[in-house]
């Protein structure tokens, strides 16, 4: 058979064993399979070498440290004396973590929910494209809003709470100016994009043939919606949410504006009413001491952990979609 142009091309037909000859692959073909190998191989090899230079450059600085770096609250990384642990700061970056996913979880499901099963279409894609914009919004927009004018709203809410349970970990006071409370808010706020956005994409895959059968058995919409639509984007909302987490982990200047700092030492403290310092924050506020090899492996070493933590979550969330092949 002769192709348009003239050149002869690979008959597919079957052979006297069934067998169909593959015929040549087109250079366009070759070299974008080649592309797409190497990008991949590069984004690995990225994150390898990451990993390694934080685990090099800490490694000296964990072997000097005086106090055990995963059970300690002190943080004095004095070249010759260094002292440093993470407890209060991992305590501080989970605290406020899960405090936004608390919040932004079921409301990013349930705005996709409503978009994808309740809104008219008219209705359906601004309100998307609203939610969608929330991603688009600088960290320190957020920060500046969140302690200029969202604190100042919440100073009632956190005093009730203080009072009402201020016998509780969590709720002790005194309260500080910017708390782990108001941090894990603002957070939740700009987390519900991203779950908004994937449960959305998730629930609006949900076959027909699931939905309409429901509703021929006599299902309700709600019934219908809890016996096909959810259990249908369950992977989805759940590799959603991790991937939120993954964001909320590493966030920095918005954290960095609302969360008040506390001194170095400072005996552990689990109340979301105080201020503190995550991973990303602990290592933005002190950027001026990286000027002596061991000081500046102290804060590599809480870096490295905020790395795994990040890394894991984001693995998990992997292994969850590869679960539904529908989304993988």
């Amino acid at each position: 058979m002769s192709s348009i142009t003239g050149r002869s091309t690979v008959d597919q037909v079957p052979g006297p064993t069934g067998d169909v000859p593959r015929g040549r692959r087109r250079l366009g073909d070759t070299l974008f399979g080649g592309a797409a190998n190497l990008s991949g191989v590069v984004v690995i090899a990225i994150v390898a070498l990451t990993g390694v230079f934080l685990a090099t450059r800490a490694v000296p600085s964990l072997l000097d440290d005086k106090v055990n770096f995963l059970t300690s609250t002190e943080w004095v990384p004095e070249p010759g004396n260094l002292r440093f642990g993470i407890l209060q700061i991992l305590w501080t970056t989970v605290s406020i973590s899960v405090m936004a996913m608390i919040i932004a979880v079921p409301l990013g499901v349930l705005n996709a929910l409503f978009l994808t099963q309740y809104a008219p279409r008219w209705l359906a894609r601004p309100a998307a494209s609203v939610i969608d914009l929330l991603a688009a919004i600088p960290s320190i927009v957020y920060g500046l809003w969140g302690i200029q004018v969202f604190a100042p709203h919440l100073t009632g809410l956190q005093k009730a709470v203080n009072d009402g349970l201020g016998w509780f970990p969590l709720f002790e006071g005194p309260i500080s100016a910017g708390t782990i409370f108001i941090a894990g808010i603002v957070l939740a706020i700009m987390v519900l994009p991203i779950i908004t956005a994937l449960s959305r994409e998730v629930f609006a895959q949900t076959p027909a043939a699931n939905k309409e059968g429901a509703l021929a058995l006599g299902a309700t919409k709600w019934e219908m919606i809890r016996t096909a639509v959810l259990p249908f984007g369950r992977a989805g909302v759940v590799s959603a949410s991790m991937l939120g987490l993954g964001r909320a982990l590493g966030e920095t200047i918005a954290i960095t504006i609302i969360v008040s700092s506390v001194a170095p030492g400072t005996d552990f403290f689990a109340s979301w009413l105080q201020g503190g310092e995550t991973f990303a924050s602990k290592i933005a506020n002190n950027a001026a001491e990286f000027n002596d090899p061991s000081s500046t492996g102290a804060y590599i070493a809480a870096g490295l952990v905020l790395f795994v933590l990040t890394f894991v979550v984001n693995a998990i969330a992997r292994v969850i979609v590869n679960r539904r092949k529908a989304f993988a």
